[in-house]
C-alpha cells in the first residue's frame, strides 16, 4: 500500500484543519472540492452577512493556490457578480505553499471585503459606485446582504435547487412512462 504524496497530505491536513476551526465545511466531491459558510467581517456594510464559498483545490495543492468562488451573490469591486469569482492577488498572484486555507477565511477575504480594490475591478459598477459614492456603495451591499446572504435566502437557494433536481427526475419518469405506452 503506497502512502498519500507530501501534497495530498497537506491538502487533507488543511482541510481538516478548517473543519476543526469555526468553520462550518460541506464536502463536495473529496477534500479537494468543498464549500465554506463565509460570514461577513464586523463593522463592514457586509456585516451579518453570510456566503457559501467553493473551494476547489487544484493538484498541485499547496504550491498551486485553490479556486474560491462565492456561490450567493455578492456586491464587491473585486468579485464578479455572475460567477462569484474572486480577484484577489494574494490568492491568484502571490499564493505560496507557506499559506493554507484557514488564511483565506480569516484573513485573505475578511481584509478584501473591508478594504476592496477599486483600480483592477472584476465588477466595473461596484467600483465606480465605491469611488464616487461610498454611501450609496455602502447602502448596494447591505440590500444584496438582504436579498442574497441571509439564512433564509440560503435556505431558499438550497430548496429551489433540490425542487428543481427532483422535478427535473420526475419529469425524466413521466416521460420514460409515455414513451413506453
Amino acid at each position: 500500500m503506497s502512502s498519500p504524496s507530501p501534497g495530498k497530505r497537506r491538502m487533507d491536513t488543511d482541510v481538516i484543519k478548517l473543519m476543526e476551526s469555526n468553520h462550518e465545511v460541506t464536502i463536495l466531491g473529496g477534500l479537494n472540492e468543498f464549500m465554506v459558510k463565509f460570514y461577513g467581517p464586523n463593522g463592514t456594510p457586509y456585516e451579518g452577512g453570510v456566503w457559501k464559498v467553493r473551494v476547489d483545490l487544484p493538484e498541485k495543492y499547496p504550491f498551486k493556490s485553490p479556486s474560491i468562488g462565492f456561490l450567493n451573490r455578492i456586491y464587491h469591486p473585486n468579485i464578479d457578480e455572475v460567477s462569484g469569482t474572486v480577484c484577489l492577488d494574494v490568492i491568484n498572484q502571490a499564493w505560496t505553499a507557506l499559506y493554507d486555507l484557514s488564511n483565506i477565511f480569516e484573513s485573505f477575504l475578511p481584509q478584501l471585503l473591508t478594504y476592496p480594490n477599486p483600480i483592477d475591478p472584476l465588477n466595473g459598477d461596484a467600483a465606480a459606485l465605491y469611488l464616487h459614492k461610498p454611501e450609496d456603495y455602502k447602502e448596494k451591499i447591505r440590500e444584496y446582504v438582504r436579498r442574497y446572504a441571509t439564512e433564509e435566502a440560503l435556505k431558499e437557494q438550497e430548496d429551489a435547487s433540490t425542487s428543481s433536481e427532483s422535478s427535473l427526475s420526475d419529469f425524466e419518469e413521466d416521460e420514460a412512462e409515455d414513451m413506453e405506452l
